[in-house]
Parts: C-alpha cells; sequence; structure tokens
C-alpha cells in the first residue's frame, strides 16, 4: 500500500469519478420512474455511492481464489479496492453527519471510540505477547476480549446510523503483525469468516430478496440501466486512470472488472438506510441487491475470462533472479526442516534483503513430516484408539513450531521485516509438490532449503535424515526457479548481520549460468549495510593451446567430462558481461571488493578453497554447468553429495573442513533442457 498508495488511489477515485456521475444520471432516472417528490438528494447520493464502491473482502478473496494476491496487478487491484472502499464509506460518513447538528456530535463520539479501540488494541496485543511467551497461541480468553470490544466498538458506531467499515479496517490495519496475538486471530478469523459469517450474512441477503419485482417491465429497465452505468463508470474511469500512468489495457480492463465488485458495504448501506428514510421501499431494496449480485457475477466471470485466456500474459516471468533488476521486488521462499535451521535461514533471509528502500518480501516455509501411521489411516475421529491424535496439521510440528515463531517474531521486532509463515505437513516424499506449487502461488524467484546434513559440537558435518535429501534432490529437478542449498555452520558460520557482528561473504565465480546466478544473488547482498562482500573470478593458468588439447581428448575421459548446452563462447562473453557490470556498480562504489585467482588444475583450486574457507563466514557458489574447465580436473574424487555441485560438495565435505557456511545456487533451468543437462 505504502508502495503503490499513489497509483491505487489514482485507479481508485478514476472509478469512483465517473460511477458517482453515472450514477446521480440513473438516480434521476430512477426518481422520475418511480415518481419520488421527497428527499430525492438522498437518493442521488446513495445510489452513486453504491455503484462506484468496490467490496474489498471480495476482491481480496477472489484474488486469493484465483491465486492472484501474488501478481502486481492482483495487488494492485486490491490495493485500489481497499482505497475506494474506504472513500466511498468516508462519503457516507460525511453525508450522515451534515445532516443536523446532533448526527455530527454522534460523528466525533464514533471517532473517539475508533481511536480508543485502535490504541487499547495495539497495548493488549504487545501484553497477550508477553503473557504467551512459552506458548505457540494466546489463549481463547485473550482472543474473545479482542473480540468483544471490537464488536462493541461496531455496534455502538452502527447505531448512530454510521458504518462500521472503516474503524474495524483500521483496527486490522493498525493491530501489530509480530507475535503470537496477531498469528493467533488470523488462524481463528480465517476459516471462520469465509466458510460461516460470510455465506451466512449473503444467505441471509437473499432471504430478503424478493424475485417478483424482476417481472416489471420499468424494473428491468431499471436493473439494465443501472448494471450498464456501473460497469461502463468502472471502465471508463479505470481506463483513463490507466493511460494517465502508463499501465497497459489488458491490466487496465481486468483491474476496471476487479473493482466493479459489490459487497457487504452496499449491503450494510441498505440495511441502515430504512431506518433514517421513511420512503425507502422494499422494491427499491431488492432492485438494488439485485444490481449488487448481477454486477459481481458478470464482473467475475469476466476476470476468470481474461485470466484463462490470458494466461501466459499474467504468468510469473521473473523466475531467476539474474533476470531481475535489483530495484524490483524480490519474492523468496526458504524452507526449514526443523527449529535448528531457523537462524541460519532468518539471517540469510536479512543477507538477501539488500536495502532497505529496495521492496522485499520473504516467505518462511516449515516443512514438517508426515508421521507414517498418520499416512495410512483413513478412520473418522470417533475410531481412533486413545492417544491418537485426528489428522491436524496445527498439531504437527511440535515445540519447533514455538521457536521458529520465536527467533520470526524477534527478527521481525528488530528488522521491522515481516515474513509470512507456512506450514506443511507431508511425507518426504510428496513433499516437494508442496514446496513447488508454494513457490509457484507465492510467485518467487528463489527457493533456499537446507543441507541434509548438520554441524555437531566439534565442528563436523553429521548426515541427518536421508529424506531430507531426497525432498531436496525432488526439490531442484522440479523447481518452477532458482533454488539455493545452505549448507549451515552455525557454530562457525554465517549469522544474522549487525551492527556488532559484520559478515564477511565471499562469491566464487568459475563461470556459467549458475555461477551468474549466484553473482546476481550476491548483487542483493552486496547492498545490505552489515556485509563485506567479496568477489572471487578464477581464471585457468592454462595456455589456449594446452586448453583446446585439454578439449578435444575430454570425451575420452569420463570422469573429467561436463557437457554444456549452452555455446561456450556465449556463455564467456555472458560471464565477461555480467563481472564488469557487477565491478562498475559495486566495486567501483565500494560495496564490494574483487580478487582474481589463476589456477590450472584442480589440486590447486581446492588449495585456494581450503584457505578461502577459514576468512569467510559464508562462500556463494554456482552448483555446475560451467563447461570444459582444467580448473576442477579431479575433484570429483570427493563426490559425496551431487546436487551441491563439484565446487560446493568438496566445500561441504570433511576432506576441506572448512569453518563457513556455504550457499550452492542453481539456476531455474528451462523444462525443454532440464533432461539434456548432465548434474555436476
Amino acid at each position: 500500500m505504502r508502495r503503490n498508495l499513489r497509483l491505487a488511489s489514482t485507479l481508485a477515485f478514476g472509478g469512483i469519478i465517473v460511477c458517482t456521475l453515472f450514477g446521480a444520471a440513473s438516480a434521476i432516472v430512477i426518481l422520475h420512474l418511480l415518481k419520488f417528490s421527497y428527499s430525492k438528494w438522498t437518493l442521488v447520493i446513495v445510489i452513486p455511492l453504491i455503484l462506484a464502491n468496490s467490496a474489498s473482502p471480495v476482491v481480496i478473496r477472489m484474488a486469493a481464489e484465483l491465486k492472484i494476491d501474488t501478481l502486481e496487478v492482483g495487488r494492485l487491484g486490491i490495493s485500489s479496492s481497499l482505497v475506494n472502499e474506504m472513500s466511498c464509506v468516508l462519503l457516507y460518513s460525511a453525508y450522515v453527519s451534515v445532516q443536523n447538528g446532533k448526527k455530527f456530535g454522534n460523528g466525533i463520539l464514533c471517532l473517539f471510540f475508533m481511536v480508543a479501540l485502535v490504541i487499547l488494541n495495539r497495548y493488549l496485543a504487545i501484553w497477550f505477547n508477553k503473557r504467551n511467551q512459552n506458548q505457540k497461541y494466546v489463549s481463547n480468553t485473550e482472543v474473545l476480549i479482542v473480540f468483544v470490544l471490537v464488536v462493541a466498538t461496531a455496534g455502538i458506531i452502527e447505531s448512530y446510523g454510521y458504518l462500521s467499515t472503516f474503524a474495524c479496517f483500521l483496527f486490522g490495519l493498525l493491530f501489530p503483525r509480530e507475535g503470537k496475538t496477531a498469528r493467533t486471530l488470523l488462524r481463528k478469523l480465517t476459516y471462520s469468516v469465509h466458510n460461516f459469517m460470510l455465506p451466512i450474512y449473503f444467505g441471509f441477503v437473499g432471504f430478503q430478496f424478493d424475485v417478483k419485482h424482476l417481472m416489471s417491465f420499468e424494473n428491468a429497465i431499471m436493473i439494465v440501466l443501472m448494471i450498464s452505468l456501473s460497469t461502463g463508470g468502472k471502465i471508463v474511469g479505470t481506463l483513463a486512470a490507466c493511460h494517465y500512468l502508463n499501465i497497459p489495457k489488458d491490466e487496465g480492463v481486468l483491474l476496471a472488472f476487479i473493482l466493479n465488485f459489490k459487497g457487504h458495504t452496499e449491503l450494510l448501506i441498505l440495511e441502515i438506510v430504512p431506518k433514517f428514510i421513511a420512503w425507502w421501499t422494499r422494491k427499491l431494496h431488492s432492485l438494488v441487491v439485485i444490481v449488487v449480485v448481477l454486477d459481481t457475477l458478470i464482473a467475475g466471470i469476466v476476470v476468470v475470462f481474461m485470466l484463462r485466456t490470458r494466461e501466459y500474459y499474467f504468468a510469473h516471468k521473473f523466475v531467476s533472479i539474474e533476470s531481475h533488476d535489483t530495484d524490483r521486488e524480490l519474492r523468496m521462499l526458504a524452507c526449514v526442516y526443523c527449529s535448528r535451521h531457523t537462524s541460519a535461514t532468518v539471517g540469510l533471509i536479512s543477507a538477501m534483503s539488500g536495502s532497505q528502500n529496495v521492496p522485499f518480501t520473504p516467505y518462511l516455509m516449515h516443512l514438517v513430516e508426515l508421521p507414517e501411521k498418520h499416512r495410512k489411516t483413513k478412520l473418522m475421529y470417533h475410531q481412533l484408539q486413545d492417544g491418537d491424535q485426528f489428522s491436524d496439521e496445527e498439531e504437527y510440528g511440535g515445540n519447533d513450531v514455538l521457536e521458529i515463531n520465536d527467533v520470526v517474531d524477534a527478527f521481525t521486532a528488530d528488522t521491522k521485516i515481516f515474513i509470512n509463515q507456512r506450514k506443511v505437513v507431508a511425507s518426504f516424499a510428496a513433499m516437494y509438490e508442496d514446496v513447488c506449487s508454494g513457490a509457484e502461488d507465492f510467485r518467487v524467484s528463489i527457493i533456499f532449503v537446507h543441507l541434509h546434513k548438520h554441524q555437531r559440537i566439534d565442528e563436523k558435518l553429521e548426515n541427518g535424515k536421508e529424506g531430507i535429501r531426497t525432498s531436496n534432490q525432488k526439490i531442484l529437478s522440479h523447481a518452477p526457479c532458482s533454488v539455493g542449498i545452505l549448507v549451515d555452520r552455525g557454530h562457525t558460520g554465517f549469522k544474522k548481520p549487525g551492527s556488532e557482528l559484520v559478515q564477511q561473504v565471499a562469491i566464487l565465480f568459475f563461470g556459467g549460468p549458475d555461477d551468474r546466478e549466484a553473482l546476481a544473488c550476491s548483487k542483493r547482498i552486496a547492498m545490505h549495510r552489515y556485509i563485506k562482500l567479496t568477489l572471487i573470478r578464477f581464471l585457468s593458468s592454462v595456455s589456449k593451446e594446452q586448453l583446446n588439447k585439454w578439449s578435444n581428448d575430454a570425451s575420452n575421459k569420463d570422469d573429467e567430462v561436463l557437457l554444456a548446452i549452452s555455446d561456450p563462447k556465449v556463455d564467456n562473453e555472458m560471464d565477461d558481461a555480467s563481472v564488469n557490470d557487477f565491478l562498475n556498480r559495486y566495486v567501483k562504489s565500494g560495496r564490494a571488493t574483487f580478487a582474481e585467482k589463476y589456477v590450472n588444475n584442480g589440486e590447486q583450486t581446492a588449495t585456494i578453497l581450503r584457505e578461502l574457507g577459514e576468512m569467510y563466514s559464508l562462500i556463494i557458489v554456482g552448483k555446475g554447468r560451467r563447461g570444459h574447465t582444467p580448473m576442477l580436473i579431479g575433484l570429483t574424487d570427493w563426490e559425496e553429495c551431487p546436487e551441491l555441485g563439484i565446487v560446493g560438495d568438496l566445500l561441504a565435505s570433511s576432506e576441506l573442513s572448512i569453518s563457513g557456511s556455504v550457499l550452492v545456487i542453481q539456476q531455474h533451468r528451462n523444462h525443454l533442457n532440464k533432461n539434456n543437462v548432465d548434474e555436476l
């Protein structure tokens, strides 16, 4: 909202202005057809507000169902609908308050209740968080206290003839996001509101609807007129705003129909108006309900049709960081298998956040293994044996959930970076499906997972669950974006950067698409003020004649062959361009340093890697696909984790025994080439 407030406001007010003009015209026609002779201005104001309004709850739910809430145009539509709806509510409240002095006084009183609610709930949330430090969620009693305060304040505001929508919106907007209170409220409200409250409310509205009013010719004319003016007003106003903002027409049309969704605000106005206006009849009430329902149905059908027919246009295109501009928003998904991984993951999220001025949206997914006994059971609740749990995902994860939440809450409070948390409960064999589908839904550019090994107290790496390794390998093969595997040496390696803990990070560049992706990832890290980054480029000291001879003989030596689909000359040009761009933008500005290492075989490379492992807390390197290079000859003898590539495997091996953590990056690979690429 902060980043797109100008865009959202322009789109919202463009539609409001045109719809208000069209709505006023339709109100005049309705006055003539229904032969009203008094309180005409009330109808002229109420009808345009109903036609101009956009129902943000309906837009948000629709965007979530169609999975466009992470798409730029979808988020812009949500922001615009919020600005639109709150503006219409304020306009209605302003109209009510100027009717007489008593109404104005009541409006001031409602404003006082609204401010008091916001301030009180902020302090309550902080207090509840402190009281429940050792619990996953706050208690039901504390949740009930928050609910009672909100419902009571909303009831008081409604009793004075005002809409409580804006007050409740401010309550949610200004509620502290970090901590157990917000997490509990989100868990309690999401399912109940979407699956109980809204369906019952709309069912109640439908129960009041009288179909007989559709039979009249005059009524049909008024309905068609209002729907046409509402839809036409949104299209004209939104497209005019999009033309001013240089937004493509396809997105403009989609935004126009998204903003034409109607919902609860219009229906609330219809419920409140009859209490204060004597001439408001059930006939007029039914006519407006018909317009609201048909408007939403038509807009929904058009939106779904546009998204299905233009699927490629609205698809996620930034599936790698190299294709990203550093000024664009970065969306990343970090996965943890247990609480042990959380500290390093949070540190990596902090490093990837880069500059505070660059948009950044991190997701953290807790991957929990589904116990074997719950995979096979299909018993009903009453058929479970004593002590067994019903298959409720909230019960899985144990104390890991509490520890992860505490680390995330502390990180958010310290950095003001909000981490979106998710939990997946599945077998290791099927876990990759949830990770990959989540990456597609969140439209992330990179996924981070942890290696199956963990560091012991004696600083040696020990193998963990084999299922984690299997899951990682499947994620590497099926991921819809780039993937990074973190070899965490938590005791001696990378930690969350801070003023008292400046981290030394090195990026190793041998060449190839994976190394270019690692370099692009490092551009974000270089912008962090508490990280000192060094780019180390490895170059072959072998003469061109020797290199050509080695390349010609390489096909007869299976252990020294690396096939590359792309043209080596093109790759070399792209490597040089990437390095030169990094030098010009980051090394010359002092944000990073640069060094070159000349080697002619794998033994020299291993020696340098051993030295670097003690100098840096984090070493970043691409997985592979480097073409024919003598710099890595013989390093396959250390192969233990092929998913890390030759260099990454060596850095993670016990042979090298370094102290720094390692991050291995694999660039997103096209499905057409995936089967033809030989893994390192």
